[in-house]
């Protein structure tokens, strides 16, 4: 029997996304950071991610490290090193100007359509993941786990499961469910992989070709982003058709929590505040409050309970929850502030309590990072009722910054905020309000019960002191994947 590798396994993280030179969501910020934190636990890490333009305009050290010729998805690419501004993790560029050097985003064009060869540009990134996973790799680091992040890059398993001699073992990431990357059934054959792997007990998905179900069928380990959204996806409606092969691969599909950035969302320290703070002296916060009321137009009220709520405004986000109770809500006395963007219906909505209540709601359609910590730092409750979350980063932003959130009890909501009733504030560990089920009823009447704790002081700064010293940071979730990358490299 072979001895146990005692060495740590070298990593190759594949993602389209990387804070903070590439980013739609959360998954850039996963890209950024975990990798770090792996690192700080002795990992040797590279990330491969594409080059888009902002990835080489911000990219350090940049050099040529190999040229790939003839592949299927482009005549010539360039492998570039690099490294990433701030941490200094490894970078590895997918340099092909045809597919990555345009204008608009990583997946759309200005025009917010899809890029017509999406298909190409990500079955590039993945093949370039598994080439470097592969016996054939041009590079000298020899990665033992190739780790996939979401369907731009699923396709890298199945592409190494049919590859000849020693190889590495994958992790597939699930970050969002609903993004399936699925193509005609055309697009299958220009990959390259065998017509046997198109099927359903493979990368075939009603007809169509899936580059996340290829993912999820031939990775060695499956994750997502919390515990309770990996048992969600076991079944309807948040497996989104997935859920009968995610249940078949249950004893290989593991739940690990993101974690957040530490330094950049800290009260104590934030750059964005207009008066730094922390659990053990909270005055700060009154000022971080009268900032935001004056930044959105709303009445400069030290006393009235401020909501905040930072967010794509979608449905899936529960905004449409928010607007129904409105009304209720602001016949208390409440003030709303919200920044974000989303669905054209929803905006108006916003933009017509704005002038129904002027001084009680403020609002910036649109995004502001800087905005964005104020307002964790000067609302006084947090209001987060997705009707499903993989994982959510906001709710603990708000506990961090003694805001307590209201969340439906879905997801990384669920495993990361524990709602405030008397056995949680007896153990000191209440940090926040849970509803269910993801309906305007229940949500009112958690805001009902928030609002009740606010004005009782002291059961109020137990439970903000609480949610601030919880520990989130990324060294818990880097643990975890060390070892779920130690246990598949044998």
């Amino acid at each position: 029997m072979a001895a146990r590798k005692t060495r740590n396994p070298r990593v190759l993280f594949v993602t389209p996304e990387i804070y903070p030179l590439i980013k739609t969501g959360g998954l850039a910020d996963v890209g950024g950071a975990l990798p770090a934190a792996l690192r700080e636990l002795g990992v040797d890490i590279k990330v491969l991610v594409p080059g888009y333009p902002k990835v080489l305009a911000g990219a350090k050290n940049i050099r040529q490290r190999c040229v790939f010729h003839d592949l299927p998805e482009a005549k010539v690419v360039r492998l570039l090193s690099a490294s990433l501004p701030g941490s200094g993790v490894p970078l590895l560029i997918v340099d092909c100007p045809p597919l990555y050097q345009r204008g608009g985003g990583p997946y759309q064009d200005p025009s917010g359509a899809d890029w017509p060869d999406n298909a190409r540009r990500f079955a590039l990134l993945s093949r370039i993941g598994a080439l470097l996973g592969g016996e054939a790799s041009p590079l000298t680091f020899r990665p033992d786990i190739v780790h996939c992040n979401d369907w731009q890059s699923a396709l890298a398993p199945a592409f190494l499961r049919f590859m000849p001699g020693k190889k590495a073992a994958t992790v597939m990431t699930i970050h969002n469910l609903a993004f399936q990357g699925i193509f005609p059934p055309q697009v299958f054959d220009q990959t390259g992989l065998p017509p046997e792997s198109f099927n359903m007990e493979g990368a075939e998905y009603y007809g169509n070709f899936s580059f996340l179900k290829a993912g999820l069928y031939y990775a060695d380990h499956i994750t997502t982003v919390s515990p309770t959204y990996a048992r969600e996806i076991q079944d309807e409606p948040l497996g989104f058709g997935m859920q009968g092969l995610l249940a078949q691969r249950s004893a290989r599909l593991t739940g690990i929590v993101n974690g957040i950035d530490a330094n950049d969302w800290n009260p104590a320290a934030d750059p964005h505040l207009a008066r730094n703070y922390a659990a053990a002296d909270l005055a700060g916060k009154a000022a971080d409050k009268r900032a935001l009321q004056e930044r959105l137009g709303l009445a400069p009220d030290p006393d009235i309970p401020l909501l905040g709520i930072i967010s794509r405004i979608t449905h899936q986000k529960g905004q449409d929850l928010l607007l129904e109770i409105a009304p209720r809500l602001l016949d208390k006395p409440v003030q709303i502030a919200l920044l974000g963007t989303g669905e054209a219906e929803l905006e108006n909505g916003f933009r017509r309590l704005i002038q129904a209540y002027p001084g009680k709601v403020g609002a910036l359609i649109g995004f502001d990072e800087g905005l964005s910590h104020l307002m964790e730092a000067g609302a006084d409750l947090f209001l987060m009722p997705s009707r499903f979350e993989p994982c959510g980063l906001n709710q603990m932003y708000s506990q961090r910054y003694g805001t307590p959130p209201v969340v439906h009890a879905t997801g990384g909501l669920a495993d990361t905020v524990v709602d405030a009733n008397p056995a949680t504030l007896a153990d000191a560990s209440a940090s926040g309000f849970v509803f269910a089920p993801p309906t305007a009823e229940a949500f009112y009447a958690c805001i009902g019960r928030a609002l009740d704790a606010y004005h009782d002081k002291d059961i109020w700064n137990r439970i903000q002191r609480n949610g601030m010293t919880r520990d989130f940071s990324w060294q818990k979730s880097a643990e975890d994947y060390l070892a779920l990358y130690k246990s598949l490299f044998q």
